[in-house]
């Protein structure tokens, strides 16, 4: 597609019409509450038995405007039931006792995050820590008799002493203070003692590990608490009786993620190992170094993506990985550096734990037509089978997908197509279900972020987008994996080096395209929209089109060097465009939105936090007052005290009928105004009017 205009797409007003889909009812669909109000499993933890398993569900709590995550347990035999009830904050992902007997978790009750052991029979929960800065992470030593504790620095007195004096203020470089390990005996009953501090100096601790006989601990240590600093990382080993402590690996870049092997003799780790000016967007390894120093051994340098959760029991090293549009287990054989698929391709894994024998497995995985569930069965490829593992032949242990049901969610399909340089593209496109192949729908563009990000075929979105309410209406949605996206490959994720948004562009256009000659979209009723770098993405869109008759940029970039200065992350702007502002404005400029601002001609509604550090809200304004100034329309919707993503239920309620009376707007001709009564009940059983 060479030009990228409405003729391109063969568009003659003149002669298209299209009937308004006003008075279509939505009868069955839940409202945007219910939607949102859906409770979802996060986190898996199979007990070291592998009978039962506890996860994580992260509810809705409209009355303090919050998510608040629980834990529950599905045991071996009878139903699933709640274990944890933490009013006003959240649980996060439990770990198990060697033994069992216990499960430790961190939650704020009044005193900071403290770390709580419950039984998983029931019963109450109490408090083992009553640190003052809080305990962020933990980890129980393998005879369970301690757990090791990540503790925030407190306050200096020089901190102190000059917020007497002179007020709130800080400087730029100064990063918050530095955590460090700390020890906690913990007695028969589940008591805890007065911690102990294990590490000392200069330095913050990201992450750390216990060795398998509990003599040793390695840790993550960096400059600093700051963003950036985690790519000066390096990995320690610290005797726990002693104090001594070695640097293990303390090469340039990220080292980070140590795994111990269960005979103690290795430590597996995440690396990065080349150009540290491509970081963002090539492969990390994993590697391997003896616990006690050697030469690091590289393990996955031919598997072509990013190597995620890492585990090594006693059957093998395990680890997660995109593939294309899926989420797949994967062995790895430290000796033979082969790897191999664990799982098949669906569902889509999301979350995985594996007993210590790695032969039973718990993972969260869902698809099309569910929900995230919960299974657990045994990983048959780790007692020599060859087969990848089907997950939803193990037990399903939950049923969260029954909240849907009844639910007109429409159908996905995987679709490909060849973009304007011959690169192969793939999307998600979602269908009514009462799809005709003989009429063309409305078409709605839904860009992921990342870029790293990947669109996958799942069952609801509950983000700012109301997707399964537009396939109600009678739309058709496209998600591109432009290039870009994780999941297939280095190369290909290296492919909008020095050509963001053009080259985004024409994967979207082109996949725009292959829809209209298809004859599934209607090119006189098409809207786009994305967050962060999809925001980035349609803002592009707004300013080098005129294909669309709407479209939204959620936190997205209108000028690079405007971003440059202001973002958190310097860094990724100069790897993705391989300078500076100031030593090459014209690839700031070729790759901005704000270049083409006299060409736009799309309404545009734009929705950004006001308190976003990672793209910051100079974006937004700059964006609205070009479109302004060029008569475009454009409305700017800021959510206050907000950062980079919208995480409290009332406001993303708010910006999902942003969404809706936008598009409802220019793409159906309709006049929607955003309700200000409640529906029928707090879980919303209304859907929206039209």
């Amino acid at each position: 597609m060479s030009t990228l205009s409405s003729s391109s797409l063969g568009i003659a007003a003149v002669v298209l019409t299209f009937i308004p889909l006003a008075g279509q009812s939505l009868d069955g669909m839940p409202a945007f509450e219910k939607l949102i109000s859906l409770d979802l499993v996060n986190q898996v933890a199979v007990a070291p038995d592998g009978r039962s398993v506890a996860y994580t569900v992260r509810r809705t709590d409209w009355e303090e405007n919050e998510y608040d995550v629980e834990i529950w347990l599905a045991p071996e035999q009878g139903k699933p039931y709640q274990l944890t009830r933490t009013s006003g904050s959240s649980s996060t992902l439990p770990e198990w006792s060697p033994d069992g007997r216990w499960l430790a978790f961190l939650a704020d009750r009044g005193e900071k995050s403290q770390v709580f052991l419950i039984a998983p029979n029931g019963g109450e929960a109490h408090a083992v820590t009553h640190v003052e800065e809080g305990v962020s992470a933990f980890h129980w030593a393998p005879s369970g008799e301690r757990l090791a504790l990540l503790v925030a620095e407190p306050a200096g007195d020089d901190v102190e002493a000059r917020s007497r004096r002179y007020g709130a203020f800080g400087f730029d470089d100064e990063t918050g203070p530095d955590s460090h390990i700390w020890i906690l005996s913990i007695g028969e009953d589940g008591t805890g003692d007065d911690p102990e501090r294990l590490t000392e100096g200069d330095f913050h601790v990201a992450d750390f590990e216990w060795s398998p006989d509990g003599s040793r601990v390695a840790y993550v240590r960096q400059p600093s608490a700051a963003l950036l600093s985690s790519v000066e990382s390096d990995i320690y080993v610290i005797e726990v009786e002693s104090g001594n402590t070695h640097g293990l690996v303390t090469g340039p870049g990220p080292d980070d993620a140590p795994v111990w092997s269960p005979d103690g003799q290795w430590i597996l780790f995440s690396e990065f190992d080349r150009d540290l000016g491509s970081l963002y967007y090539l492969n990390g390894e994993l590697a391997r170094i003896p616990a006690d120093g050697g030469p690091i051994e590289v393990l996955t340098r031919e598997f072509d993506e990013q190597p995620l959760d890492a585990s090594w029991t006693e059957s093998g090293i395990r680890f997660r990985a995109s593939y294309r549009v899926d989420v797949r287990l994967y062995a790895l054989d430290a000796a033979t550096q082969v790897v191999r698929e664990l799982t098949q391709p669906t569902p889509i894994v999301s979350a995985v734990s594996f007993t210590p024998d790695g032969r039973t497995m718990a993972v969260a995985a869902q698809s099309a037509i569910s929900l995230a569930e919960v299974y657990r069965g045994p990983v048959e490829a780790a007692a020599g089978g060859t087969s990848p593992v089907d997950v939803r032949r193990f037990e399903k242990m939950t049923e969260v997908t029954a909240q849907a049901d009844g639910w007109d969610v429409g159908t996905r399909e995987v679709v490909r197509w060849i973009s304007e340089d011959g690169t192969e593209i793939e999307g998600v496109v979602s269908k009514p279900s009462s799809f005709d192949p003989s009429r063309r729908y409305p078409l709605l563009v839904i860009i992921h972020g990342g870029p790293t990000g990947t669109s996958r075929p799942t069952m609801v979105s509950s983000y700012v987008y109301p997707i399964v309410h537009w396939l109600a209406k009678g739309a058709v949605v496209l998600e591109p994996n432009y290039r870009g996206s994780a999941g297939y490959g280095e190369l290909f994720r290296s492919l909008n080096v020095r050509n963001l948004g053009v080259g985004d562009m024409w994967d979207v256009m082109s996949g725009v395209e292959h829809l209209v000659d298809a004859g599934v979209a209607d090119p006189a009723r098409m809207g786009a929209m994305g967050w962060s770098q999809g925001g980035y993405i349609s803002a592009f869109l707004t300013t080098n089109t005129d294909v669309f008759q709407a479209i939204s940029v959620g936190a997205g970039i209108s000028n690079w060097m405007t971003y440059y200065v202001n973002t958190d992350i310097h860094p990724f702007t100069r790897q993705y465009l391989k300078a500076t502002p100031w030593s090459d404005p014209d690839i700031y400029a070729r790759t901005s939105p704000m270049t083409s601002i006299n060409r736009a001609s799309t309404p545009t509604l734009i929705q950004h936090g006001d308190l976003d550090p990672r793209v910051p809200i100079p974006n937004a304004y700059e964006l609205l007052q070009g479109l302004q100034d060029v008569g475009v329309e454009a409305r700017l919707a800021v959510y206050r005290g907000f950062g980079h993503t919208i995480n409290k239920p009332k406001e993303l309620l708010a910006a999902q009928w942003h969404n809706w009376i936008w598009f409802g707007k220019h793409i159906w001709g309709e006049s929607i105004e955003l309700p200000l009564d409640s529906p029928d009940d707090e879980a919303g059983d209304t859907a929206p009017k039209e």
